[in-house]
């Protein structure tokens, strides 16, 4: 699946991860890895379903400063190309059953680089006014950080 970048709708990040596609993809479809990265420290993430297929259910639950686990992210898979990306959605959860918040469609994309692997976080939402809530609450630094996050620990 690609997806023409539209400025007024949609977020993006780029960066090369010097590690190999594969490590990357254990990060994002290992529960165990995908805790360790998928929010900004020092909140901590849990993974309660991670159902790997279209129709499959992605949720995460977040802590902060020690507090209750809370709902993070309800999600459901639409494609997965192993190896070379995930789309997902929050205007569905799992077995395509309508989202009462939808709010991204997220395409992640993994490409061969000389220096490892191109990263692409294509985060797309309904309407400009979407996409500018979702920059003001802190898009690029906190995908961003997410995406420091999971270099670290796939190039260590």
């Amino acid at each position: 699946m690609t997806a023409v970048f539209d400025p007024e709708r949609d977020l993006e990040i780029n960066r090369i991860i010097k590690a190999p596609r594969a490590r990357i993809w254990d990060a994002w479809t290992q529960p165990a890895l995908l805790a360790r990265w998928w929010v900004p420290e020092p909140a901590q993430c849990r993974v309660v379903t991670l159902d790997l297929r279209p129709g499959g259910a992605l949720v995460t639950e977040f802590s902060e400063n020690g507090t209750d686990f809370g709902p993070h992210m309800q999600a459901c898979y639409l494609d997965v190309q192993p190896n070379r990306q995930l789309v997902f959605t929050t205007a569905l959860v799992g077995n395509w059953r309508p989202a009462e918040n939808p709010f991204i469609t997220a395409i992640i994309t993994l490409e061969e680089d000389v220096e490892g692997t191109a990263y692409r976080a294509h985060v797309m939402h309904k309407s400009p006014a979407d996409r500018v809530l979702h920059s003001e609450l802190g898009f690029m630094d906190g995908w961003g950080t997410v995406a420091a996050q999971l270099a670290r620990l796939v190039e260590g």
